[in-house]
């Protein structure tokens, strides 16, 4: 299915790929995946879960945010609150009833900033790597300080030749979007999917993004000899068996 266009009020295009499911009888909330950082929805876990969704009638969306993948604009304009804005737009423009999210490292702070808008229309989460705050713990005081002085900061990249930008307006509004040292305010189901390899994100921060969240229907997978991505095989099959038994 060739990716579709969702315009934006100020003319940003969004690509996106809507499977709406069966048209008599919904089987479940529909699924909405958001990628990580610098990501989109050609990945491996994307994929797999649209696929999932079609072959067994479930209604699914995914998008590239802005800047990423075949959406218009500039990466270096993006920010968490942009992109919320975008998912949400899509949701309500695409979605009629409940879903369920599925944030992919980045996307897992997404997720928790698009459930604050939708409210009770979200039905669970699912984290993959999550990584809220990683403008917090991500990057060193030495770092921290030449983005509040509006640097863009270059990263080794694990995943490609190019290092990996973090843009001073991107580290700003993540500051103000963080979400650990609080109360999440989310009452539905939450899966947590962590590698314990995983040296981009900690898994310690899936168990704190656990306890900051307001009910208990919270569980914790740590995945032995995961790495950041959870791409192989079997983690792939974990998320479907997981998205499945939760949603």
């Amino acid at each position: 299915m060739k990716p579709v266009i969702h315009s934006m009020p100020d003319g940003r295009r969004i690509a996106f790929r809507h499977h709406s499911g069966p048209q008599n009888a919904k089987l479940g909330p529909a699924l909405v995946f958001l990628p990580g950082y610098m990501s989109d929805m050609s990945g491996s876990k994307a994929t797999a879960l649209f696929d999932w969704a079609c072959a067994n009638g479930r209604e699914c969306l995914l998008l590239d945010y802005s800047g990423c993948g075949e959406s218009s604009g500039d990466f270096a304009e993006g920010t968490l609150s942009r992109w919320r804005d975008e998912a949400v737009s899509l949701i309500e423009a695409r979605i009629a009833g409940p879903v369920v999210l599925v944030g992919s490292s980045m996307g897992g702070w997404l997720m928790l900033l698009v459930a604050r808008v939708l409210g009770p229309r979200v039905k669970g989460l699912v984290g993959i790597a999550a990584a809220p705050d990683f403008t917090d713990w991500g990057f060193s005081p030495e770092k921290k300080a030449r983005l509040a002085a509006g640097e863009t900061v270059y990263e080794d990249n694990p995943y490609g030749p190019e290092p990996t930008p973090t843009h001073a307006g991107f580290w700003t509004d993540g500051e103000a979007q963080r979400q650990l040292e609080g109360v999440v305010p989310f009452y539905g189901p939450v899966r947590l999917l962590h590698g314990q390899e995983d040296d981009v994100v900690p898994p310690e921060i899936s168990l704190r993004l656990a306890a900051t969240l307001r009910l208990g229907d919270v569980q914790v997978t740590l995945v032995k000899g995961g790495d950041h991505r959870l791409s192989r095989e079997g983690d792939v099959a974990l998320l479907l068996q997981t998205v499945a038994a939760l949603a």
